[in-house]
């Protein structure tokens, strides 16, 4: 159990910059399957989620390893589908090595993905897709089989909602397959931008990325290999700016461009905050003597709409501004299980499925809560920093999953904030 100590009360002043983004990351690593040639990531953070997409790599007979702050993967000729249940049970993310393993060594078992406790987040686009593309599923009590006899061939397939890891493992599979791939009702997030960007930069023919129709031309005999410097981390750089809202003070957060967090600071300027963007910059401003302004009412959806990875910390962000504001998340029924940390800390927050109401103007003081997610425990820390005294965050190891040295990062900052 590791343990973060927050003292509230200090602002916060300063330049920080997001590292690689962790939702970018982990598909590229596992598209680098696909690539007959090495491949180099760039800036990679050290996060517990990293690792275990490392570990997966290897369990399937795949070289890749730690070069600095970059990642280099190797291409082996054989591999095996069969990922171990420990590391598909220790992070969603394991779904993304459903397409480059049935591409790659014809037949993949995928144990039910883990990861952190939204609610149901099925696989079935994805199962979808790819039989679409000629794979056989099969659907066994604890894991998802699929085969394929031959190549993967190109499909016209329309997601019944824009996922944005089913829209991640089409492409993939799509890059490989033989002859063209439509998919219509595709996410348009930057990560998906991105995955195109590396896949392209591969070889992979790809046109209307980060539209909501992605065209596809199959290649034949896989892809090259590249270097890859994947975008900054959008929703760190949330969190950098949710710091600075809740604790006051004067940050710049660099080497992000804003339009990838937009209606995050949008959202802060509705509450007070003094936000000044760049190209690749943004300047937060924030004075404590002067009250958050609440009455928010904020809806979370799939791109261009309110990131749900942000919905926790803006929620953090609400519990000490005046008046009372709701969220509603429409992709996760469990997004605000961290409702019972804030209550601890003295704010009146209700969390009911999918809502969140906040009754605002809240006293907070520092307690001892527990993280019970990934961005859930993120928005514990925020609030902290708000908290007479001290807080301490228990976490199982969830915060670490998304956040190479949050406490760190705060710290350097200014704040209060330390691993205990």
């Amino acid at each position: 159990m590791e343990i973060i100590e927050v003292r509230g009360g200090r602002t916060l002043a300063g330049s920080i910059a997001p590292p690689a983004a962790k939702n970018s990351v982990l598909p590229l690593l596992a598209a680098t399957l696909l690539c007959g040639e090495p491949c180099r990531l760039h800036g990679v953070p050290r996060l517990t989620d990293v690792d275990t997409s490392l570990a997966i790599l290897t369990a399937a007979g795949a070289r890749a390893a730690r070069c600095g702050r970059d990642i280099v993967t190797r291409p082996v000729t054989l591999l095996s589908g069969d990922i171990p249940p420990r590391l598909a049970g220790a992070m969603r993310s394991s779904v993304f090595y459903l397409a480059p393993l049935l591409v790659r060594a014809g037949q993949v078992r995928l144990p039910v993905p883990g990861g952190c406790r939204l609610g149901p987040r099925p696989v079935d686009i994805h199962l979808d897709g790819l039989a679409a593309m000629g794979a056989r599923v099969e659907l066994a009590a604890d894991a998802v089989i699929l085969r394929r006899s031959g190549r993967l061939h190109g499909a016209d397939f329309t997601l019944r909602l824009p996922s944005v890891g089913a829209t991640e493992t089409l492409l993939m599979a799509a890059s490989c397959a033989e002859g063209t791939t439509v998919l219509r009702g595709a996410a348009c997030e930057p990560e998906v931008e991105d995955l195109a960007g590396f896949l392209t930069a591969c070889g992979a023919r790809i046109t209307g990325a980060g539209t909501p129709v992605i065209v596809i031309q199959g290649r034949a005999g896989g892809l090259d290999g590249c270097s890859y410097t994947p975008l900054p981390d959008r929703i760190t750089a949330t969190t950098y700016a949710a710091a600075v809202a809740m604790a006051g003070g004067d940050i710049t957060i660099r080497r992000c461009c804003p339009a990838t967090f937009s209606t995050f600071l949008d959202f802060l300027r509705a509450t007070g905050c003094d936000v000044q963007t760049g190209v690749s910059s943004v300047r937060i401003r924030r004075d404590r003597r002067v009250p958050l302004q609440g009455g928010q009412e904020l809806f979370a959806a799939a791109w261009p709409g309110f990131a749900t990875d942000a919905a926790p910390l803006a929620a953090a962000v609400l519990l000490t501004a005046q008046g009372p504001s709701r969220i509603y998340d429409g992709l996760f029924q469990n997004r605000f299980a961290c409702a019972a940390g804030f209550r601890a800390l003295g704010a009146q927050a209700q969390d009911n499925g999918r809502e969140l109401t906040i009754q605002g103007d809240a006293r907070l003081t520092g307690t001892v809560v527990t993280a019970p997610d990934l961005r859930g425990g993120a928005a514990l820390v925020i609030a902290a920093l708000a908290a007479e005294g001290k807080t301490c965050i228990l976490d199982e190891g969830h915060i670490r999953r998304g956040y190479q040295a949050l406490p760190d990062e705060l710290a350097s900052l200014g704040a209060g904030c330390r691993m205990a």
